[in-house]
């Protein structure tokens, strides 16, 4: 902002003033109208005459760059070099607080013959006061420098202490210069988190989940909707597993916020984002569920091989569910027909009781070797992390003491990453001995007792995965009140459970598995 002084006397000591102040510096004693104050009594005691004022205030003094003011009163001098003979600062570093751009303006000044006087230090042309203007500049570049430097070492003390720099992540809010759990956000992440370690779901599907949940990006005061990138940098970042990361340190830290997941789980979704994953989920097509018709599309016509279709049919004093062809089949089966068929065909494979016991035993047998073989692989995987991580801690210090430069310490700690991934999934897969083997093996019994009672109270859904898991071929109708069907290898062990690999010689002839011969495949 410029400023014109009443008077309209032209002198030969003609002068300007600029006055700068910034935000932090903006304290009692220090403001632009005390330089101001002290600036005029100065060019009054130097027998100069102020035409102008230039007050320029909230601007670092880092640079030049961004202080229009500054530039403005430049180009006042020059433009005026006739009139114009001195520019008056409170002090040089007002000018800047860098020693090559205050020697840039000062040469700028004197191109246009105009002296530069400070109110507060010694200036002028001779070779001494050069030298000591010089001097004075390269003590305000000084401590500037030191002063970026207590700044710079004060955020890396704050980051190896745990604590976050700037603002945190979606999910977390500051409160007291800590990162905390945000209430309105914190299990919609955490869910978000869920869905992307089971593997089910894309990064534009999680996006628009997250979107109809209520949570968007914020840019300055405004929201915008997440988009499949912005979703994918959020699933990049340790900082939900509790560990900090920067781009301009090389240290990873623990932090003092509370997780939001897990490592395993962190590691989990890097795998799946990476495509590295080896689990295939097969996407099921999008189909009508009718509890009316649970069998719809379940049952095909052994005809044409189409999935039967179903609907009511309007009769005299009613309305009668059937089930048809799909395809150019005219054959209508009446509903009551077909549920009675497939309930019979359950109950006629349901395995005999011995058979379920025996069963049931084995799975608690493999169970138990599974969690022993995991408990072992855990145990491996743990000292390959910690194997890693010292790794990393040696790198890291390479990196420091300037051995490794930059960019080899980005490949080596790539690859590093990587192997951490490999032995985080390792280890969680060890989530297997959290199951409740007993409450499995209940389940069991209470489903394959009788598949047809089971098939009655399944729910649609139910009834689909049901029928699905026992005979993966699918269902065919004859139209003769006969289906086709081929029982899943799986079932088929259940069935033949107390029937093959009996032992020789039991006095009361009692046949029974021996179960350490031929198992089945799970």
């Amino acid at each position: 902002m410029t400023q014109t002084t009443n008077s309209s006397v032209k002198t030969g000591k003609n002068a300007v003033i600029y006055l700068r102040v910034s935000t932090e510096e903006q304290v009692d004693n220090f403001s632009l109208d005390s330089q101001e104050d002290i600036c005029r009594k100065e060019a009054i005691r130097r027998g100069y005459f102020v035409t102008q004022i230039f007050r320029e205030e909230g601007k670092s003094a880092k640079n030049i760059i961004g202080r229009p003011v500054l530039n403005e009163a430049l180009k006042y001098c020059r433009k005026n070099k006739r009139e114009v003979t001195a520019l008056f600062v409170y002090r040089l570093d007002r000018l800047s607080r860098q020693t090559s751009d205050f020697l840039s303006i000062k040469k700028s000044l004197i191109e246009c013959d105009v002296k530069l006087i400070s109110a507060t230090e010694p200036t002028g042309t001779s070779p001494t006061e050069t030298l000591l203007e010089t001097i004075l500049a390269s003590f305000a570049q000084h401590d500037n420098d030191v002063k970026s430097e207590r700044t710079k070492n004060g955020l890396h003390a704050r980051y190896l202490s745990g604590l976050v720099n700037g603002k945190p992540p979606l999910g977390y809010i500051l409160k007291d210069s800590h990162a905390v759990e945000d209430p309105e956000s914190w299990d919609k992440v955490k869910r978000a988190w869920d869905l992307m370690a089971a593997g089910t779901k894309s990064l534009r599907e999680i996006a628009i989940l997250m979107n109809t949940w209520g949570l968007y990006s914020v840019h300055g005061k405004k929201g915008y909707k997440l988009r499949p990138q912005t979703v994918q940098r959020i699933f990049r970042l340790k900082f939900y597993a509790g560990v900090l990361t920067s781009n301009v340190y090389p240290e990873e830290v623990k932090g003092q916020h509370r997780p939001m997941i897990t490592m395993e789980q962190f590691y989990k979704v890097q795998n799946h984002l990476d495509g590295r994953c080896t689990y295939k989920f097969p996407t099921p097509r999008r189909a009508y569920v009718n509890p009316d018709f649970p069998l719809r599309r379940v049952v095909k016509c052994s005809k044409c091989g189409i999935g039967l279709t179903a609907g009511w049919s309007k009769g005299r004093n009613d309305r009668y569910p059937y089930y048809r062809c799909a395809g150019k089949c005219t054959t209508s089966i009446p509903a009551k027909t077909l549920d009675g068929a497939i309930i019979k065909l359950l109950k006629e494979i349901t395995p005999r009781e011995e058979c379920i016991e025996l069963f049931t035993k084995y799975i608690k047998e493999a169970y138990e070797e599974r969690v022993s073989n995991l408990r072992t692989n855990k145990k491996l995987a743990d000292g390959e992390i910690q194997r890693l991580i010292d790794l990393r801690k040696v790198l890291v210090e390479k990196n420091l003491m300037g051995i490794y430069t930059d960019e080899i310490f980005k490949e080596q700690n790539a690859e590093l990453e990587k192997k951490m991934a490999k032995a985080q999934v390792a280890k969680a897969d060890s989530t297997l001995e959290k199951y409740d083997i007993n409450k499995l093996t209940d389940f069991i019994k209470e489903t394959v007792t009788d598949f047809g009672e089971t098939y009655k109270r399944s729910s649609v859904t139910q009834i689909k995965a049901l029928l699905g898991s026992i005979f993966p071929n699918g269902l065919s109708w004859n139209y003769n009140s006969t289906l086709n069907y081929e029982i899943s290898p799986i079932y088929q062990a259940i069935m033949d459970f107390g029937t093959s690999g009996v032992p020789f010689g039991v006095e009361d002839g009692t046949r029974t598995r021996d179960l350490w011969y031929h198992k089945p495949a799970l």
